[in-house]
């Protein structure tokens, strides 16, 4: 039989286990709380260090189209929606630089052209957007361009839209835009091979629906007609395809480049993001890992308040068109813009 003493020591020490594995288990809530913030801070970092991004204000100064008209905010408004429309150059780029850009498109890296163009314009109120592309093989006056190594390009007349790229990058292909439409590019937005490519696996793929047979030894894609749902690599393929379809000119690919932008905005939407924090980061990864921007929207925070903007924005409330053209009487091979109906479409987006 224990002592009133022995009893003591021994009551004693058992309560006094709980403190201590309180205060393990504080360590421990501590540390992870500590390699949490470390982890999250990480990341964003490594984000935001993806983004690549081109001074196109600073090189191209003011002689540049009109900014769009700022509507007065209504008073008295909770939450105010953006108050003027957003028009933004969006550019697919064929660079072969890096193992992953060669694998997909091969080639050298010195010859990178915009293979897709379209200048993406949101209203006002983030409700409606009107993507419009322009033709690659369009015939246009390329106006002088400032270099970043000094300098600058000469004009060229009846050169190939997305020859402005290939001897200005960004600055050059923002400025002969603006030149054709008399449009104020806000923004630029520039996607590589291998970054969409990574965006469509990391999404988990992407379905669309073809109306025609595809079979193009140039993209390598052979589809029948019908719904797929396609990895990275065929989805690519299905961007570049032209000679498979259609007449094979640039405009049957524009119109599958317009249906898989939809299709990538319904699988975006229809992707819970948040509820998987790893696919969150990879898709994340892809898609900061492969833009260049302006300086606007070069930050995790700049594109997240735009995405945030455009949350209520669906596929349906877009609507895709092709700048109106017709064949350049001096090469079959080559369009230019149909007018007046070119110069009303740019009008619009004013």
């Amino acid at each position: 039989m224990k002592s009133h003493d022995e009893n003591g020591d021994a009551a004693g020490k058992r309560p006094g286990r709980r403190p201590r594995l309180l205060k393990a288990a504080g360590l421990t809530l501590a540390g992870a709380l500590v390699l949490g913030i470390g982890a999250a801070g990480w990341a964003y970092w490594h984000l935001n260090s993806n983004i690549k991004s081109v001074d196109i204000n600073s090189a191209l100064g003011d002689d540049r189209p009109a900014k769009s008209v700022t509507t007065p905010t209504p008073s008295g408004t909770a939450s105010p929606l953006p108050t003027e429309a957003i028009n933004i150059l969006v550019l697919g780029s064929d660079s072969r630089s890096g193992k992953e850009n060669k694998a997909l498109g091969g080639g050298s890296s010195g010859g990178a052209r915009s293979d897709t163009a379209m200048v993406v314009h949101i209203d006002a109120g983030r409700t409606k957007a009107t993507v419009v592309s322009i033709p690659r093989d369009t015939l246009v006056t390329r106006p002088s361009c400032p270099l970043e190594s000094g300098g600058s390009t000469a004009v060229a007349y009846n050169a190939m839209f997305n020859s402005a790229y290939a001897v200005g990058g960004a600055v050059c292909a923002v400025k002969t835009v603006e030149s054709i439409t008399n449009v104020r590019m806000d923004h630029y937005i520039e996607i590589d091979f291998s970054g969409f490519a990574k965006l469509v696996n990391a999404l988990g793929g992407v379905t669309v629906t073809t109306d025609e047979d595809i079979d193009d030894d140039d993209s390598h894609l052979k589809l029948a007609a019908g719904t797929h749902t396609l990895n990275g690599k065929q989805a690519l393929a299905l961007a570049r395809t032209r000679h498979g379809i259609g007449d094979g000119s640039d405009l049957g690919r524009i119109g599958l480049q317009q249906k898989l932008v939809k299709a990538l905005l319904e699988q975006i939407s229809s992707t819970n993001l948040l509820s998987d924090p790893t696919q969150l980061y990879t898709v994340a990864d892809a898609i900061t890992g492969s833009l260049t921007t302006d300086t606007g929207l070069d930050s995790l925070t700049e594109l997240m308040s735009l995405g945030e903007s455009l949350q209520g924005l669906s596929a349906d409330d877009m609507k895709t068109v092709t700048m109106p053209v017709v064949t350049a009487p001096s090469n079959a091979n080559r369009v230019v813009a149909d007018e007046p109906e070119a110069s009303e479409l740019w009008e619009s987006l004013r």
